[in-house]
């Protein structure tokens, strides 16, 4: 559903957040900087009208009212100077303090959403890429709202004046109103442009990133796919920069014809000010306050001109803000009655009809399956690629919510445990897990984050995971920064940084769920099946004081045959389920896939 415009809904609440923003990122700032404005904004008209006070009191040859003026007109511009000078102060620490608030915020949204729905959306991909190009404006907009707060202040102090010589003068700021309805238009338009653009643009990046970072490096090198990616990336910026140059003809076109029409007007009050002195019904000093003014409209016209085009951008980026902090409020909201989480499993998990498709998608991934995985048990999963495997996963973890059907934890619906409560009590290593450039014992003991200074806990957990010997190379130890993107940092190779994260998994003792989704893909075989042996013995461990389940994925079946179930997923759902015995005697798909397999390594 495409989002709706700004300023036709929620431009309210979007302005009431962007008000507030200052003063939950900088309080004293905010006020000091929304003073200061006003103050600043107010001077520009008093020195115009004291300067046509002070020619009148010479033209009358009254020196001692001229030089009273004169200084009444020091102190104005001093004050106005004075104000414009901590005005600007304020707004650049205002606005570093707000920009820290928004970044703060968006990575607590994105990254605090339970789930794993809104990473493949491309529309949120798309919205977050918007947002984050523009999160630094967002930051500045409170100041940009300040300005405008001053902008105002002094339109209403020039019209009283302009009023105060001749009510018809007041036609002056009206001829402004085209140049600012132009303006609208115009942002409208780039707006447009951006959105239409905002999807090539990510694949822009994408080609870039695969240009210029080391992971796919090699690839590129070896396929020469150098100018391959190039000539993509150019293609894509070079459609973009004409979508763009086709906004800015057009948005050129119309802001022209907006500022003509006050071109008129000030050319007007200009000419009938003239006529008017000619006539002897203003004085000189009028006619000066009148030419002062009509500069300053000038001016301030200028000035709403650019905020109702921040207003526009500003807007967009706000509700695209709101549309996050939305998203992660709807995201997997907890049950209106939860249940905790039980402190050791009695049943088990049950998949009860449980059919899966990811959003956005017409497939269903799993179809109405039904499955049973004891309290205590090493549960393997296999399958052929696309199977399904990784899904079942994702449900288990609560990362996505069934389409249909429940998975019950010992006959509570998972859907009523606290999401967050559920991830404390379980652990999980991953084939795509994270590359964590920190000291190698946070890397490894963020797994239980109580316990990440204990090296001593962290130690253990690599012990564990079989992987001691990653920090034993290395020059510090556990207290080696690991990762090349920072200075001193080592480099670990694709095994080591896998084994960091098998340690890391490792970290909690006693989940009730641990999940190994192909954590080990890059090792060997005989490594992997060491690593699940141990696994294995630990799992029974845990089980005997939790009845914790162990889930282990694997293509190597000669791996998974020590798990106390083996289920294989394929065609939406579980073709085979059993024991490595019961399976092998079965003659089935697992038979089959398994001496297939078993032939490749003889």
């Amino acid at each position: 559903m495409a989002e709706k415009d700004p300023l036709e809904t929620g431009r309210l609440r979007a302005l009431w957040f962007i008000a507030t923003l200052a003063f939950r990122a900088d309080p004293w700032r905010a006020a000091g900087s929304l003073l200061a404005s006003g103050i600043n904004a107010a001077a520009q008209p008093a020195v115009a009208y004291t300067t046509s006070r002070v020619i009148g009191a010479v033209l009358h040859h009254d020196t001692h009212r001229a030089a009273e003026l004169a200084v009444i007109l020091a102190v104005i511009g001093m004050a106005g100077l004075t104000c414009s000078l901590i005005r600007l102060d304020l707004r650049f620490r205002m606005e570093e303090a707000t920009t820290m608030l928004i970044d703060r915020e968006i990575i607590e949204l994105t990254s605090g959403m339970p789930g794993l729905e809104h990473h493949e959306r491309p529309e949120y991909l798309d919205r977050l890429e918007l947002l984050r190009q523009e999160h630094r404006a967002l930051g500045g907009s409170v100041g940009a709202l300040i300005e405008n707060f001053g902008t105002f202040a002094s339109i209403i102090t020039t019209t009283s004046l302009l009023a105060s010589i001749n009510p018809i003068l007041l036609l002056l700021p009206a001829f402004g109103i085209p140049s600012v309805v132009s303006s609208a238009y115009s942002r409208k338009l780039y707006q447009r442009a951006q959105e239409v653009t905002a999807q090539p643009n990510r694949l822009a990046e994408h080609l870039f990133l695969l240009s210029t970072t080391g992971a796919p490096a090699k690839e590129l090198r070896v396929f020469g796919l150098r100018d391959e990616l190039r000539s993509r990336f150019e293609t894509i910026n070079a459609s973009s920069a004409k979508e763009f140059d086709r906004t800015t003809m057009r948005a050129t076109l119309v802001s022209t014809a907006g500022w003509a029409v006050f071109a008129v007007g000030y050319i007007g009050a200009i000419l009938y000010v003239a006529n008017e002195a000619v006539a002897g019904r203003v004085g000189a000093e009028q006619v000066i306050l009148v030419v002062s003014l009509a500069s300053q409209v000038n001016q301030q016209v200028g000035g709403v001109y650019w905020m109702v085009g921040w207003l526009f951008d500003t807007l967009k980026t706000v509700n695209r803000y709101i549309r996050l902090r939305t998203d992660a409020a709807l995201a997997m909201p907890d049950a209106a009655e939860p249940v905790a989480a039980p402190e050791r499993l009695t049943q088990g998990i049950d998949l009860v009809d449980v059919t899966f498709r990811y959003p956005g998608t017409e497939v269903d991934i799993l179809s109405h399956v039904d499955l049973h995985i004891p309290a205590g048990t090493t549960v393997a999963v296999v399958g052929d690629n696309g199977a399904g495997k990784s899904t079942l996963v994702k449900l288990l973890s609560r990362f996505y919510d069934p389409t249909s059907g429940s998975v019950l934890v010992d006959g509570t619906d998972l859907r009523r445990i606290p999401v967050r409560e559920w991830r404390t009590r379980m652990s999980a290593g991953f084939q795509d897990f994270a590359k964590l450039e920190l000291i190698a014992r946070e890397t490894v003991g963020v797994g239980h984050l109580p316990d990440m200074e204990d090296a001593a806990l962290v130690g253990a957990a690599l012990d564990r995971a079989s992987a001691s010997d990653v920090t034993e190379g290395l020059a510090d130890g556990l207290e080696t920064q690991v990762g090349r993107t920072f200075d001193g940092g080592l480099e670990l190779s694709g095994g080591q940084w896998q084994k960091l994260a098998l340690g890391r998994a490792m970290m909690r003792e006693r989940p009730l769920l641990l999940v190994l989704d192909e954590p080990t893909a890059a090792l060997d075989a005989d490594t992997e099946h060491a690593l699940f042996q141990r696994y294995a013995g630990a799992a029974r461990e845990v089980a005997d004081n939790t009845g914790g389940i162990t889930v282990l994925v694997s293509h190597r079946f000669s791996t998974v045959r020590m798990a106390d179930v083996i289920v294989v997923i394929g065609d939406g759902g579980v073709a085979e389920c059993g024991t490595h015995a019961e399976l092998m005697a079965a003659g089935g798909t697992y038979a089959e896939l398994y001496e297939l397999q078993a032939r490749a390594y003889r």
